[in-house]
């Protein structure tokens, strides 16, 4: 039965996206099929096999260390804040980006990730049917972060139309940043989070495919990656430090604001309704969290989850994901904290067009009217994600 709901979630979400096409006639469904069957092998592969577990351990372990060594220098500045036995969400999840962020700068700084970064991409835009540009900027968004990427590709930005700019778009989306992949880990399973990165990159090309389906011709097909700024090394090790720093205190921010924005709304609607405001949205999720192969039973909470993460952010909804752990069964657990592994919601509107008018005034404009499309096609990447991983569960 499972295997039925997924098929007819797969194709629900295919057509979904065929509705928002804006060239039916142009769509590519070979590279689509053969995306498809990879995330399949590689949910498989990472969540059903003892290569698999090797990998996510190796990944879990080596994440683990770093925010071990981040809490020597957390422990250093702020000693003593904390009671004993207490975990302050700020302290331990939020302030360890400081120092991954120092190690992706090191990374950079050395060209070590911008050759990792054109590799994948080279190997990538032999599979989607897509560009270079477009698969640099894929793997590029799941390394430096949706809004940094921009920066590596700003040599282009002004001569791109408004296709190839919204796959753009939707790859920065549709990841996650690897600085703060160390936070998720310690809210959800590290081999959701790994398996949710890897699919999403897929995930993004297959949906935006659809959605926006392109050719790029040989002459098109260019990537120019932007050098970094000539700097010290301890130039590059400020900066970072304080990037990071920055990403801690954004992210700390929004959550102080967005969990007390739901609080205060769900209060209001308990008074006047006796329903909360997640419970509402969950039953109009639920629909979905049932094409994603969650129970009966259990769509409606975890359809509140899903719309918790829509309307705020993935940490707001992780958190309400460990609060309500003890609801669901282990595979629901799978199925919504894959869901959640992405930058899908309204705030990364802005965040994206933002970066982008920052670069260029005109494409940042594009990317604002083309907003609500992006993040449509970004939701249903979260939605195929969780449906390919259902499979495997």
């Amino acid at each position: 039965m499972q295997y039925l709901i997924g098929i007819l979630g797969l194709l629900i979400v295919f057509g979904l996206a065929f509705l928002a096409s804006n060239n039916k006639k142009g769509i590519k469904y070979k590279p689509i099929l053969i995306m498809i069957v990879l995330q399949l092998l590689l949910s498989m592969l990472l969540l059903n096999t003892k290569f698999g577990f090797i990998i996510i351990d190796a990944i879990a372990t080596t994440f683990n260390k770093l925010l071990e060594y981040a809490a020597e220098g957390i422990e250093f500045v702020f000693g003593g804040l904390a009671n004993d036995g207490t975990a302050p969400f700020f302290l331990t999840v939020l302030l360890p980006i400081v120092f991954i962020s120092v190690l992706i700068g090191i990374l950079q700084h050395f060209k070590i990730l911008p050759f990792i970064m054109k590799g994948i991409g080279l190997l990538l835009s032999k599979i989607n049917g897509m560009g270079r540009l477009e698969s640099y900027n894929a793997v590029a968004s799941a390394i430096v972060g949706q809004s940094e990427v921009f920066i590596t590709v700003k040599k282009q930005l002004d001569k791109l139309p408004p296709n190839r700019l919204y796959t753009l778009c939707a790859s920065a989306m549709s990841t996650v940043s690897m600085s703060i992949v160390g936070a998720y880990m310690t809210m959800i399973e590290p081999k959701y989070v790994v398996t949710a990165i890897v699919i999403n990159l897929f995930g993004g090309f297959i949906i935006a495919s659809i959605i926006n389906p392109y050719t790029v011709t040989t002459d098109e097909d260019i990537l120019e990656v932007q050098d970094e700024e000539k700097q010290t090394f301890f130039e590059m090790i400020g900066e970072y430090i304080m990037d990071g720093f920055k990403v801690a205190i954004i992210v700390g921010a929004m959550l102080i604001g967005f969990v007390a924005l739901i609080a205060a709304i769900n209060n209001v609607f308990e008074m006047i309704l006796g329903i909360s405001f997640q419970e509402i949205l969950g039953y109009v999720f639920a629909p979905f969290a049932f094409i994603m192969g969650i129970p009966g039973s259990e769509v409606v909470a975890a359809g509140g989850i899903m719309a918790t993460k829509l309307v705020t952010n993935e940490f707001v909804a992780m958190m309400s994901l460990a609060d309500m752990s003890g609801q669901f069964s282990e595979r629901t657990l799978g199925i919504v904290s894959v869901f959640l592994v992405s930058f899908a919601n309204f705030s990364s509107i802005g965040i994206i067009s933002g970066a982008v008018k920052g670069l260029s005034e005109k494409q940042g404009n594009t990317v604002a009217r083309f907003g609500l499309r992006l993040l449509y096609g970004a939701t249903l990447v979260s939605v195929l994600s969780a449906i390919i991983v259902s499979f495997i569960l």
